[in-house]
């Protein structure tokens, strides 16, 4: 199989979330063999759910599609750092490989924070690929939010 970044995939789906008026982050399920199964942006708002982060929609509907808990062998593409809910139900997933695009300093899960995979209570850990696309996701996120201030 020959690598394929998805990157611009969860950056649609940031767009769509922002376009909806929710924080915009995108998240893309990959199979093993490269073929999207899943995407998904922020409904928080929507959805009136605290949990409706981009990545936990996306591993949900992979979780469907493969009628399967967990998901080995997939990889995660998202446009930010993800936060520790959602670095916790990743390593639950058993998602592969994680390639995640802007930093996030303040509520990050991975890099940062809480460094959820770091932790020796952390059964999974998957392969990390940080700064995809960061500044694209970036300036998403500061225009959504300069928007609003």
């Amino acid at each position: 199989m020959i690598f394929r970044s998805h990157m611009d995939a969860a950056l649609a789906q940031a767009q769509a979330a922002a376009d909806r008026g929710e924080v915009p982050v995108g998240a893309v399920v990959v199979d093993p063999a490269g073929r999207v199964v899943a995407s998904a942006g922020n409904r928080t708002r929507e959805l009136c759910d605290p949990t409706a982060h981009a990545e936990i929609l996306a591993l949900r509907a992979a979780c469907a599609a493969a009628g399967s808990e967990r998901l080995p062998g997939h990889a995660l593409w998202v446009t930010l750092e993800p936060c520790p809910m959602c670095a916790a139900a990743i390593s639950a997933a058993r998602i592969a490989t994680l390639y995640y695009g802007a930093a996030d300093p303040r509520m990050g899960g991975v890099a940062h924070g809480a460094r959820v995979f770091d932790h020796p209570q952390c059964h999974h850990r998957p392969v990390v690929y940080d700064g995809i696309a960061a500044g694209a996701a970036a300036d998403l996120l500061r225009g959504f939010f300069l928007l609003r201030r």
